[in-house]
């Protein structure tokens, strides 16, 4: 009796309907104008059996993505009714990319996603989680031109395991690389036919500027810096070498809307492109000698950091964690067959670097099928993520969890590919 009570109850759980008055049928993908959803990669997380019954909230966690997606039909007098704050509560809790749809839909709702009260609503809410952005360059359509290529985005969203195309033709036709991302902008930098120039624009609302020249205007390691508290952006060109002469570092404030130059970098150490900004610290690379350097922003100096790095380490990465934390990614050993990928922390009070995990032998040997295979390595708020050429994925390690995981579609294919990671905000001003 319970077996056959059972086994009719099975077919009956398949065949629910998604709502009680509907019957059940195929939900049916949409292509909105502004914003274009891929195919959905693969979970980066393993799903643990609480996260099923825990990841209600829409922006929460993987479990989530399946309520965004569910055709409910919903009573248009009760969402009619519903007060604006009320609305606006609601709004400031969907995640942002879905958020992004509304706004072609009619010129009330693109007002809405401008609304101060629906932006402060907005910045109350918890970040949406870990997106990692893609951005290329490629020949043809979208206005670039022959000397301009056109300029493409996309971002693959962990938490909804979803790939979105984020247009970025409303940037001038001019010859961009990707510098970086932090707090909701993204900064590119590049020539527009004689010029350098540097470009911040919030990808969601569409909005760009372009900052004024830098004292000694020529192509610099740029890195950019949000501060949520002041309302504000930052963007430092550390000291480089140009010809025959040393520049020094300037940084540019949105507040002053203006660069200001500071101490030089001491000439004897030649920077590498390895940068890492955490704590109101910039952390940078030297090659010669081998070693690192800190600069303060608020107080425009360089202090040298004597932490020794590891022996026999061939490519290193500077990659900034939550708060202090400042880890170094690279390869150990001399030979093939003896190398190891490594992970360590740098002790601030010991100025020492501790290794805290290796990457396992099946992901190393997956990332890096050739041993002088070039990899990247950058990272955010204890996410640390590698990738390499010719992959079609991306390795993960969460430092808190300690855990690896393989990640579709965020490997960067091409040579003028760059990858990093993006975290999406209406709230985020350019100015």
């Amino acid at each position: 009796m319970n077996h056959a009570a059972a086994a009719a109850a099975a077919p009956a759980r398949a065949a629910r309907p998604t709502s009680p008055s509907r019957p059940p049928k195929a939900i049916r993908s949409t292509k909105p104008r502004g914003l274009d959803e891929d195919t959905a990669a693969p979970p980066a997380f393993p799903k643990s059996p609480s996260s099923s019954s825990s990841s209600t909230s829409s922006s929460g966690g993987a479990g989530g993505a399946s309520l965004i997606h569910a055709d409910v039909p919903m009573d248009a007098d009760l969402w009619a009714g519903l007060p604006d704050d009320l609305l606006l509560e609601v709004l400031a809790r969907v995640p942002p990319f879905l958020l992004f749809r509304l706004r072609p839909v009619s010129r009330r709702w693109d007002a809405v996603l401008r609304d101060p009260a629906f932006l402060a609503a907005h910045a109350a809410v918890r970040s949406h989680g870990p997106c990692l952005l893609t951005f290329s360059r490629g020949g043809g359509g979208g206005g670039g031109g022959a000397h301009h290529p056109a300029l493409h985005c996309s971002v693959l969203s962990l938490p909804l395991r979803a790939r979105y195309r984020l247009p970025f033709g409303f940037l001038p036709a001019w010859d961009l690389w990707l510098v970086g991302s932090s707090g909701g902008l993204v900064c590119l930098s590049g020539f527009d036919g004689a010029a350098f120039r540097t470009v911040v624009c919030n990808p969601l609302t569409q909005a760009w500027r372009v900052l004024p020249d830098m004292h000694y205007n020529q192509q610099r390691q740029l890195v950019l810096t949000v501060d949520k508290s002041r309302k504000s952006f930052k963007v430092i060109a550390a000291s480089d070498v140009y010809g025959d002469k040393t520049l020094p570092t300037e940084v540019y404030d949105s507040k002053e809307d203006r660069w200001s130059m500071h101490q030089m970098m001491p000439a004897a150490n030649l920077c590498s492109s390895k940068m890492a900004f955490c704590d109101s610290r910039l952390y940078l690379e030297t090659l010669s000698p081998l070693g690192l350097m800190m600069y303060r922003v608020d107080a425009g100096q360089w202090e040298h950091i004597p932490a020794k790095f590891p022996r026999s380490l061939l490519d290193g990465y500077l990659v900034a964690g939550a708060r202090t934390r400042l880890f170094l990614v690279g390869r150990i050993g001399l030979y093939s067959t003896l190398q190891s990928m490594r992970i360590w922390e740098l002790d601030h009070g010991r100025t020492v670097w501790v290794e805290i995990s290796r990457m396992p032998p099946r992901y190393f040997r997956a990332l890096l099928r050739l041993s002088a295979e070039r990899f990247e390595c950058f990272g955010q708020d204890n996410l640390i993520c590698f990738t390499s050429w010719n992959q079609g994925k991306g390795l993960l390690y969460d430092v808190d969890k300690k855990s690896w995981s393989w990640i579709a579609g965020c490997a960067s294919q091409l040579c003028n590919s760059q990858v990093c990671f993006y975290e999406p905000r209406f709230d985020t001003s350019i100015h």
